[in-house]
């Protein structure tokens, strides 16, 4: 019964791609046309031991990019799916603007195998929160689905309000490095229902986009100024620019 009702529901709603939307067979919870699945640049070892910036050789297990070498995040560690460039950026975009909340299943076993030296020591999985203004105007918190379905993914327990926005911030898009850190500069906070949960805790931080990690290292200073034992960063893309 159940694979009648999805061979129904595939006929009235066919799964389409992520990237391009174009209709793809199979079972699986979304998914990206073979057109489309070369041009994503998946992100692995070689890497940053810290942000998880792409290295072109293996420069040895605890190497450091250049950005991290010359000034430590406010994480601990950062890993990303893939690259934000022009194959992936109509998905994440769409994902992101165009309600294509399908997606996040998909986008949740991509971070939870992305993410899995991170999730296994995670005790909790919070997203990057937005302000209730974008949230009444936009319907859903991007992050939170990619939090809940990642932690789903990987059986880790996930905390959709851990954090607060304490006020609306302008678009982060178009600002440099030192502009965002100002930007989100004590624009978050703990919820006072979760100070305990997170006293000693080791948080996963989940968002869609890493560019500067500008955004996360405000929300990391946050969680370990409450006392959590450390926290890393799972987003679903991030810009890679050259010379890190």
């Amino acid at each position: 019964m159940a694979r009648a009702a999805r061979g129904v529901l595939d006929a009235l709603l066919p799964r389409r791609c992520l990237a391009c939307g174009t209709v793809v067979e199979g079972t699986g919870a979304g998914g990206v046309c073979a057109a489309c699945w070369p041009g994503l640049a998946f992100l692995g070892p070689p890497f940053c031991a810290c942000c998880g910036f792409p290295f072109e050789f293996d420069a040895g297990e605890n190497s450091l990019c250049g950005a991290c070498s010359a000034r430590s995040p406010a994480y601990g560690r950062a890993r990303a799916v893939f690259a934000y460039d022009e194959a992936s950026r109509s998905m994440v975009l769409g994902y992101k603007h165009a309600d294509r909340t399908d997606a996040a299943p998909a986008f949740g076993a991509w971070l939870a195998r992305a993410g899995a030296a991170l999730l296994e020591d995670a005790d909790l999985v919070a997203p990057v929160p937005l302000h209730r203004t974008r949230l009444i105007r936009r319907r859903y918190n991007q992050s939170a689905l990619l939090a809940q379905a990642a932690a789903r993914a990987a059986g880790r327990r996930c905390v959709p309000d851990l954090l607060r926005r304490t006020r609306r911030t302008r678009s982060q898009g178009g600002l440099g490095a030192s502009a965002r850190r100002r930007n989100v500069q004590g624009a978050f906070a703990l919820r006072e229902e979760w100070r305990e949960a997170v006293r000693g805790a080791r948080v996963v931080l989940v968002d869609d986009v890493l560019t500067t990690g500008a955004t996360v290292e405000a929300c990391a200073r946050c969680l370990t100024g409450a006392g959590a034992a450390s926290v890393d960063v799972l987003t679903l893309a991030r810009v890679v620019r050259p010379g890190n």
